[in-house]
This record gives C-alpha cells, structure tokens and sequence, in this order.
C-alpha cells in the first residue's frame, strides 16, 4: 500500500475511533450525556440488561481523564499521519506500532482482570484498523527507524 494510503487510512481510523471514543467517553462524565457510553459498557459486561452504571463520581473522573487521554492519543496518530509519516513512514511505523501494541496488552489483559472479556475481541479489530495499513506500507527506506533530516535535532 502506498504511503499516501496508509495516511488516509490511519487518519480516518484515529479519528473515528480514538477521537470518537475518547470524546464519548469524556462526555459520559456528565450524566445527561452518558446514553452511548452506557450502553457500550453493558455490552461488554454481557448480557445486555442495564445492570452496570457510570453515574458514581469517581467513575465519572475516570471517565474524563480517559476519555480526554484516548482523543488526544488519535490526535497524536492523526499528527504523526501528517507529519512525520510522508518524510519518514518508518519512523512513524515504529512510534504507531509500539504505541498501538503497547495500548492493547495493558487494555486487553485488565479487561479480562475486570471480567470483561469480550473487550479482547474489540480491542483486536480496533488494532487491526491501525496495524493493518502501517504493516502493509511500502517504504523506500533501507533503514527501519532512521531519524529524517526534518527532524533531527543537530
């Protein structure tokens, strides 16, 4: 896959979904505006019957602090996509790769500590979006994490 389509790709993927989670969530710290956010935790605390709540306060914080974590995170792909990946996409591949990877062993294993389970399977298609157009880049690079003139900083 060219450069310029993995850029797209990866563009679109953080912004639908580490922007578009992220800010559902951070909005369900306000309860009037925690609908959605509701119903994706029952979801993945099957079946879905309306037993789990985000309306404690100190769910509400966390709600905000990840919310407002996970956006900022897309807006970091989104720049990364932007500006690091058309002079040099292997950089940018190593950053993603070990952000993305890093992200899913921590979120994976503590869902399932939490008894959420069925996160796991979500949380591969989300990494699948990401993974799938930075492992199929092409690259004319011969060396994989070489810093481009742009932004060495001598």
């Amino acid at each position: 896959m060219p450069v310029s389509t993995a850029i797209v790709w990866l563009k679109a993927a953080s912004a639908i979904l580490m922007i578009g989670f992220g800010l559902m969530f951070a909005i369900a710290a306000y309860p009037p505006t925690s609908g959605v956010a509701d119903l994706f935790v029952d979801l993945l605390f099957w079946p879905l019957d309306g037993a789990q709540s985000l309306a404690a306060p100190e769910t509400r914080i966390i709600l905000a602090i990840g919310g407002g974590i996970t956006a900022g995170w897309g807006v970091l792909v989104w720049q990364v996509a932007t500006h690091l990946m058309p002079s040099n996409p292997a950089m940018a591949r190593h950053i993603l790769i070990r952000s993305l990877l890093t992200w899913f062993v921590i979120d994976s294993t503590c869902s399932w500590l939490a008894g959420a389970p069925v996160n796991i399977p979500a949380n591969a298609g989300f990494l699948l979006m990401f993974i799938w157009p930075l492992l199929r880049m092409k690259s004319d690079y011969s060396e994989p994490f070489a810093i481009s003139p742009a932004i060495n900083p001598h």
